[in-house]
C-alpha cells in the first residue's frame, strides 16, 4: 500500500500529498480558532453579567473582574477603563477603543491561512487534473491500442485531485464563515463592554 501510495504522489508530482499537507494545516487552525472563539464568547458572556453588578464608580469590583477575565480579550477592555480613572467621557471612550483595536488581531490570527486553504485548494486540484490528463493525452499518443485501464487510471486520479481541493475548500469556507460570524459576536461583546465602564467610571 506503501508502495502505490508512492507511486501516486510521484504520479501527481507531489500535488496530492502537498494537498493533504494543507488540509491537515487547515484542520488545524479550524481547531484551534474553534476552542479560541468558544472561550472567548462563554467569557464575554459571563464577564457582561458580572459587570452589571459593578456599582458606579466602585474601582474595587471592577479590578476583582478585571483580574478575573485577565487572559480574555474583553477582560484586558476592563483593565484599560480602571487604569484610566476619573477621565471625561470622550477620552475613556478612546482608552477604551485603543484596547479594542489592540485585542483585533487576537481575533482573526491564522483565519489568512484558511481564506488561503479556499483559494489555494481547488487551484492545486485543478492542476493536479491538467497533469494527469496530460498523461492521459500522452498515453493515447503514443500508442492509440493501450489498454482502457492505462486510459482510465489517470482519468481517476485527476478526479481524485479534482475532489480532494474541492474537499479542502468546501470545509476551509464553511468554517472562515462560522470564525467571521464570531468575530462580530466578541466585538459586539466589547462594544457592551465598553458601552458599560463609560457609563459607570467616566467623569461627565
Amino acid at each position: 500500500m506503501f508502495e502505490a501510495a508512492f507511486q501516486y504522489s510521484k504520479d501527481s508530482w507531489g500535488i496530492i500529498p502537498l494537498m493533504l499537507v494543507i488540509f491537515i494545516i487547515g484542520i488545524a487552525v479550524i481547531i484551534e480558532r474553534y476552542f479560541f472563539f468558544r472561550k472567548s464568547i462563554k467569557a464575554g458572556a459571563s464577564l457582561d453579567a458580572d459587570l452589571r453588578h459593578v456599582a458606579y464608580h466602585n474601582e474595587a469590583d471592577a479590578k476583582q473582574v478585571a483580574a478575573h477575565y485577565q487572559r480574555t480579550v474583553q477582560g484586558r477592555l476592563v483593565q484599560a477603563a480602571i487604569d484610566s480613572p476619573n477621565k471625561a467621557e470622550a477620552a475613556m471612550e478612546r482608552e477604551v477603543d485603543e484596547s479594542i483595536m489592540v485585542q483585533m488581531p487576537y481575533l482573526d490570527r491564522n483565519l489568512w491561512v484558511l481564506d488561503t486553504c479556499v483559494t489555494l485548494g481547488p487551484l492545486l486540484g485543478l492542476l493536479g487534473t491538467i497533469i494527469h490528463m496530460i498523461q492521459v493525452f500522452s498515453v493515447l499518443a503514443a500508442n492509440s491500442s493501450q489498454k482502457v485501464s492505462s486510459v482510465t487510471g489517470p482519468i481517476a486520479h485527476a478526479l481524485v485531485a479534482t475532489a480532494v481541493g474541492l474537499c479542502i475548500a468546501i470545509t476551509c469556507v464553511v468554517f472562515l464563515n462560522y470564525f467571521n460570524k464570531r468575530i462580530r459576536l466578541v466585538v459586539n461583546q466589547m462594544e457592551l463592554v465598553k458601552s458599560m465602564l463609560i457609563s459607570r467610571f467616566a467623569t461627565i
